[in-house]
């Protein structure tokens, strides 16, 4: 059985921040070894922030954004199935994304109640297209 850490692509080496997240993720998340950054300063190779609502996750993101290192990977969950009151859905979230400069390229379960979608840089020289969402134009050295 593939661990949540393996999935998400965690390792104990990456310099890692959790936002938000629910205890006993956090906990599982731990147990493999990975350290997660007390404060949200410099850049990380991983970064797993939880959302419930869209207005937050929309201003979030862009702070989110300018701590991802090239080559990084941002994980956004969000309840399953509108659960807690949410109001994300995988759409809105990717449409949120795209609209602040980072690209999609899976979704996975987190457990019962949270799932999560993995963001990253867009690569250099690479055509996006995705029908909920359009990448704004960044600087060249904002992309791998």
């Amino acid at each position: 059985m593939t661990t949540l850490s393996l999935k998400l692509g965690l390792t104990p080496q990456a310099r890692s921040f959790l936002h938000r997240a629910p205890p006993a993720i956090a906990k599982n998340l731990s147990s493999s070894g990975a350290r997660f950054a007390k404060s949200f300063t410099g850049s990380f190779h991983y970064i797993h922030a939880f959302f419930v609502r869209s207005e937050k996750l929309d201003a979030r993101f862009p702070k989110l954004r300018q701590r991802l290192a090239v080559g990084g990977a941002l994980w956004i969950s969000w309840p399953k199935s509108g659960k807690l009151e949410s109001d994300l859905t995988l759409t809105k979230i990717i449409k949120i994304g795209y609209s602040h400069g980072l690209v999609e390229s899976k979704t996975i379960a987190v457990d019962a109640a949270w799932s999560a979608i993995k963001f990253t840089h867009p690569k250099k020289g690479k055509k996006y297209k995705n029908s909920y969402g359009k990448l704004p134009s960044y600087p060249s050295s904002a992309h791998e």
